[in-house]
């Protein structure tokens, strides 16, 4: 919860972190090592100088750090697991459903533990999607279209099996299909992360929500013409957010057309931790206010009622979060008797 300098509390959802094992013990090859190093790029690129971690804690963290990070000095009050396979580049992948599973029984109420598909994996991937869905009751998937498999080093949400597989989780009623649409991470292919594919699935599913992660940076624009036409199409802020440091005109360009083009209602925060901490983004986006020439030319509103909608309003109406009553739910839990 963050307090507001008017004394209100805010109730902020994090709809985008992830508890990785990118460590030389688990790396495959040689491409562990370049995506995991490509991580602490952005890392060091966009934080603030304080919040730099060395690079053997950033390549795989504790779960308490993770805790202590996201909820105890991060002012989240629940956050949302996006895991990715990445089975070509470390051995046991690169995310794991047990350990945030674990993590959420241990911490009840706070997690929301999302799953992961890959449509190349055919029957097979299907029957296992029932399976995990029956196990740990995914209310969403993350997908990674960049991700190798075999010879394969993509696939589109318009291809066949994608479909098959998008037909299936609105079956199985995980209704919210988050997808990486930004930029890339060395080795993956920049072309395989494409948003375009996303035009194509959300018309032809138009019961699911697919929030583009990244709001397909470096192509804005094609996200943008494509969610003010596609309503089921939403704004994941992972990364674009980190922005608001560094390059805070930059930030105010996304944000501004994002607002333009989608309106309030379509946008959602996500810190991407562990590559940033909530603590810094929460506190310089709750600041933050528009360039005047950028607010006269797109009209937009940014104030602390829309910026509320961003932190947890979105993302709650999607997974079905009442916020008031969460509220009550975690005011006695273990974690808020260590925060107060």
């Amino acid at each position: 919860m963050f307090k507001a300098s008017n004394g209100e509390e805010i109730f902020i959802i994090d709809a985008h972190i992830a508890l990785w094992d990118g460590s030389k013990e688990n790396q495959l090859n040689i491409h562990g090592e370049q995506f995991i190093s490509c991580f602490y790029d952005y890392h060091k690129n966009l934080s603030p100088k304080e919040y730099w971690w060395p690079k053997d804690e950033f390549v795989k963290y504790s779960p308490e750090k993770l805790v202590n990070d996201v909820f105890m000095e991060g002012y989240v009050d629940m956050a949302i697991f996006q895991p990715v396979f990445l089975k070509e580049f470390y051995k046991n992948g690169f995310g794991n459903f047990d350990a945030n599973e674990e993590l959420s029984k241990k911490y009840p109420n706070r997690f929301i533990c999302n799953g992961t598909f890959d449509p190349r994996h055919g029957e097979r991937g299907l029957e296992k999607l029932e399976e995990n869905k029956e196990k740990y009751n995914w209310q969403g998937v993350k997908l990674y279209t960049a991700d190798w498999y075999g010879n394969s080093k993509g696939y589109k949400l318009s291809d066949d099996w994608s479909k098959r597989y998008l037909e299936k989780c609105q079956e199985l009623g995980i209704r919210n299909i988050h997808i990486h649409k930004g930029p890339t991470i060395t080795p993956l292919n920049r072309d395989a992360f494409d948003v375009a594919d996303v035009d194509d699935a959300a018309s032809c599913f138009p019961e699911l929500n697919f929030i583009v992660e990244h709001v397909g940076l470096p192509r804005l624009e094609d996200f943008c013409w494509i969610a003010t036409q596609e309503k089921n199409v939403y704004a994941g802020l992972a990364v674009a957010i980190a922005l608001i440091h560094d390059r805070p005109r930059y930030f105010a360009h996304i944000i501004s057309e994002l607002l333009y083009w989608l309106d309030e209602d379509r946008i959602i925060f996500g810190s991407d931790y562990a590559i940033w901490e909530p603590k810094w983004i929460i506190e310089k986006f709750l600041e933050f206010e528009l360039p005047e020439d950028i607010q006269e030319e797109t009209g937009v509103t940014f104030d602390l009622e829309v910026k509320k909608k961003i932190l947890a309003g979105n993302a709650a109406r999607l997974y079905n979060i009442d916020i008031e009553k969460q509220k009550e739910k975690l005011k006695n839990c273990q974690l808020s008797k260590r925060i107060a």
